[in-house]
């Protein structure tokens, strides 16, 4: 497996401790984005990105401001996958938005995208993260699906890490 990244925004801490957690489990390098961490991306074949999703479908706050920053780098040939945190109980909504805006800024910029996961056993019933009925990456809900984090985790990631180049 060719070097993978995992790059996070974080405002509470809970999708950093997601991002080390997977992190753990691949032997990845753990990147801060609020800390530009655009050599690293370089570096990187594969891309883990994350992200939770705030107020009514918002990006977090780091990733508002790097993710211009990453649509400009060069991310041809690169695997890309995705994780979101948000609350499917209290913003069913707009589960996970966040996961699905940094999917349409790099949709079209030569990366490929591994990992989605279907709707089912989810409580949310809208996002810009789906597309048909499957979620382009890791949704998870962390307050209100706590218990079901790190299966999820284990899950997803026996699907993604056959895919990393």
């Amino acid at each position: 497996m060719n070097k993978t990244g995992i790059f996070y925004g974080s405002s509470t801490g809970n999708t950093e401790l997601i991002a080390r957690k997977i992190a753990g489990k691949l032997g990845a390098d753990v990147f801060d984005v609020s800390n530009n961490p655009l050599n690293a991306v370089a570096e990187c074949s594969n891309l883990i990105l994350g992200t939770s999703t705030w107020g009514f479908g918002d990006l977090q706050d780091d990733w508002d401001s790097f993710l211009p920053k990453l649509a400009t780098a060069n991310l041809s040939g690169k695997t890309i996958a995705l994780f979101g945190l948000g609350d499917a109980d209290g913003y069913p909504d707009t589960f996970v938005d966040g996961m699905g805006l940094i999917y349409e800024a790099l949709q079209n910029k030569g990366c490929r995208f591994v990992g989605m996961v279907s709707q089912s056993g989810y409580t949310g019933d809208a996002s810009k993260a789906l597309i048909g009925d499957k979620y382009v990456g890791l949704p998870l809900d962390v307050d209100n699906q706590s218990k079901l984090t790190d299966k999820r985790i284990t899950d997803w990631l026996e699907v993604v890490v056959p895919e990393l180049l």
